[in-house]
């Protein structure tokens, strides 16, 4: 075994897209990696207190995370890239579009087909960094990815994961077993 010593190597990292408004009332949009669900209707995002993104959170009290698609992997990386702080514009530059949400004070993006609507619960300053925790207050999903019965389905949402090791992204695959049956018949042993 290679040792590389204390590295963020885990994988897969899931991608996401942080949508708030700045005080203007425009859309900001942010990637970011380092986060996911912590319970049944809570995500957690791990930030850097300097982004735009954390202000616009701590003003509002509200935004939306959306997976994105490799359809729209490049805006979605120019928008993890560009700071919002320095590039006011960075929004309208992707060409993407903004919807207010019903749920909460923060942007849908239609070109992302599954969306989170959350309010702000807490904000946490750690000794390692940032955490926002998050309520669940809805899903929003585009028809495009829902199944034959109005279930999501995950393999029509086109996401894809991010490399820490590599610095790459890679597109989900396909269906590889189904959660709580395919190990089950060890539980009979």
């Amino acid at each position: 075994m290679k040792h590389f010593g204390v590295k963020p190597y885990l994988f897969p990292m899931p991608t996401y897209m942080i949508g708030t408004y700045n005080e203007d009332g425009s859309p900001d949009l942010m990637m970011m990696a380092w986060g996911g669900i912590c319970a049944e209707d809570m995500v957690a995002l791990n930030l850097e207190e300097s982004h735009k993104t954390v202000a616009n959170l701590k003003a509002r009290g509200a935004f939306t995370l959306a997976v994105p698609g490799t359809d729209t992997l490049d805006v979605s990386d120019y928008l993890g890239i560009v700071s919002g702080g320095k590039v006011p514009d960075k929004f309208a530059r992707t060409g993407l579009h903004a919807e207010k949400c019903d749920a909460v004070d923060a942007p849908v993006i239609a070109e992302y087909p599954l969306t989170l609507a959350c309010t702000v619960a807490e904000i946490q300053r750690q000794p390692y960094g940032l955490r926002v925790l998050g309520k669940i207050v809805d899903v929003l999903a585009d028809e495009k990815v829902l199944d034959e019965k109005g279930k999501i389905d995950a393999g029509k949402l086109g996401a894809f994961v991010f490399d820490q090791m590599g610095n790459g992204y890679y597109k989900v695959g396909k269906k590889a077993g189904v959660a709580w049956k395919s190990g089950a018949y060890l539980v009979k042993k």
